[in-house]
């Protein structure tokens, strides 16, 4: 064979293969770092026009308007979310017991409001009373609306001074009133007087949902014919009434009645404060007290002793019951009835 002659001379056999660089080298040659550390000029990148990206368009001014409805509707959105999962505030079922029609006939024999009949010094005199305890539990221009106010209790000192009479008039008066709900509770355990003023059998009550929690008390109370008024009966006496009526079981039982309803109204028909102790134990649950005296029997020293049984309501008022005569002169039935022709 003859020898191979190379275009640019020398002996072959002294070639030898570059030896391979690392890849520090290779990103040197690359990237120039030792030109980079020394502080020299770095030769220009020679990068394909294609692969620069073009120059990002320049931001809009925002527009302060759609600003503020973001924070408007985002503070919505977070006061929407808050709202639904705060826990949904307690309200009192309806009331579901059995409905029952009053004896208006009987009622009015008795002397109690009859709704339908003529106006007379009787309607016109629990009209006062009436509005003296709705200011407490609306508030008026006088006076703030006080907690429970919607919660009543009707006393007296002794029995016979007329306090059930007073509570069913005055719960006829106020189922008189546009939007309320009127619930009379015979709270009298030894000798309940309610349903049978009203003309209605008496069932289970008060004291039987107060002995079973489990018991619904909204099945117990009795629906009638007035739309706006319901009947709770006493229910059952037992040895332990008074110990019931102090614990928490009656608020519950308060709570279970009227929790979220403004418009409902509980009266309460107490036991005679200087006969029976839970009257004393009521006192704690109520708002408002209306404490009945008979003008011509409650004495000065009883009238004493049973306000200070009533020390635990902060506001107490006196109804004078029996009066003959008003010193005003005033004549309510006299004003309202129909002249001789």
């Amino acid at each position: 064979m003859g020898k191979q002659n190379f275009p640019f001379g020398g002996d072959p056999s002294s070639i030898r293969p570059a030896p391979a660089k690392s890849v520090l080298d290779r990103a040197n040659d690359l990237f120039h770092f030792e030109q980079a550390i020394r502080g020299d000029a770095l030769p220009p990148l020679d990068i394909p026009a294609e692969m620069i990206p073009p120059p990002p368009e320049p931001a809009k001014p925002a527009d302060p308007a759609t600003f503020a409805a973001g924070q408007e509707i985002g503070a919505e959105g977070e006061e929407s979310a808050s709202a639904a999962s705060a826990p949904a505030a307690p309200r009192a079922r309806d009331w579901t017991g059995p409905a029952r029609k009053l004896d208006h006939e009987a009622m009015e024999e008795a002397g109690y409001l009859v709704p339908g009949a003529p106006v007379g010094r009787t309607s016109e005199e629990f009209r006062i009373i009436k509005r003296e305890l709705l200011a407490r539990i609306r508030g008026s221009r006088q006076q703030e609306a006080i907690p429970n106010g919607n919660i009543i209790l009707i006393a007296s000192a002794h029995p016979g001074d007329g306090k059930t009479y007073c509570a069913v008039n005055l719960a006829l008066s106020l189922a008189a009133e546009s939007g309320l709900e009127i619930l009379l509770i015979d709270a009298d355990i030894a000798k309940p007087g309610i349903p049978s003023s009203l003309g209605l059998t008496p069932g289970k009550g008060m004291m039987d949902a107060l002995a079973d929690p489990h018991l619904p008390v909204e099945d117990l109370v009795i629906r009638t014919d007035i739309p706006s008024l319901c009947v709770l009966p006493a229910g059952q006496s037992t040895d332990r009434d008074a110990e019931y009526i102090s614990s928490a079981r009656m608020d519950a039982l308060i709570a279970a009645l009227v929790a979220g309803r403004p418009e409902r109204v509980l009266i309460f028909d107490s036991p005679p404060l200087l006969a029976a102790s839970p009257a004393a134990a009521l006192a704690g649950h109520v708002g408002q007290t209306v404490l009945v005296v008979r003008a011509d029997r409650t004495t000065e020293g009883a009238l004493r002793d049973a306000a200070g049984l009533l020390k635990e309501c902060p506001h107490v008022q006196l109804l004078l019951n029996g009066v003959q005569f008003s010193t005003s002169g005033r004549r309510f039935g006299s004003y309202y009835a129909r002249e001789a022709d």
